[in-house]
């Protein structure tokens, strides 16, 4: 197993703390045909749990959402508009349903055109990020500089909840 693949301790944290630590890590993907994909992280969304109007959490456990319920270091991946998948990567302990949309790649902006790229579909749903062995994720060592803006499209959530800066995006 490859040592700079992230550990259970870097997920199993508050989503506050691990959406920023996010950027500047690699994101592995192995394809089907064996290609290996590497992409730096550069742009995610954090989404907090029960009391986050904007987070699917926000509605209680549901066949769609159990997973964000479960332990981090997991992939949420939900559909949108019926046709893009939405890669996500759980956070924090058990019980507490935390998530990071992750929302850009190096060459690849905007969260339906890096899945379509790294050919995520509904099979990734739980995947354990610390044990797959067609998607991970590595520290490298960069620690980006980064901004903060309010999260994209989630004007449904009311004025508090669409405007605190949870979108972390490297300068």
């Amino acid at each position: 197993m490859n040592q700079n693949r992230l550990k259970a301790d870097f997920y199993q944290r508050d989503v506050l703390l691990v959406a920023p630590d996010l950027l500047g890590k690699q994101l592995v993907r192995v394809l089907p045909n064996g290609i290996k994909l590497n992409h730096l992280i550069t742009e995610v969304e954090a989404y907090k749990g029960i009391d986050d109007l904007a987070c699917h959490a926000s509605k209680g456990k549901t066949e769609r959402n159990k997973v964000m319920f479960m332990q981090g270091g997991l992939v949420y991946v939900y559909l949108i508009y019926g046709m893009y998948w939405m890669l996500n990567v759980v956070t924090s302990v058990e019980g507490v349903p935390e998530a990071v949309l992750i929302r850009g790649i190096t060459d690849y902006s905007g969260p339906g055109r890096l899945t379509k790229h790294l050919q995520i579909d509904k099979s990734f749903y739980a995947e354990n990020l610390m044990e797959s062995s067609r998607i991970w994720i590595e520290d490298i060592g960069f620690s980006p500089e980064f901004t903060t803006t309010p999260r994209i499209g989630v004007d449904y959530a009311g004025s508090y909840w669409a405007n605190i800066p949870w979108r972390f995006i490297v300068e």
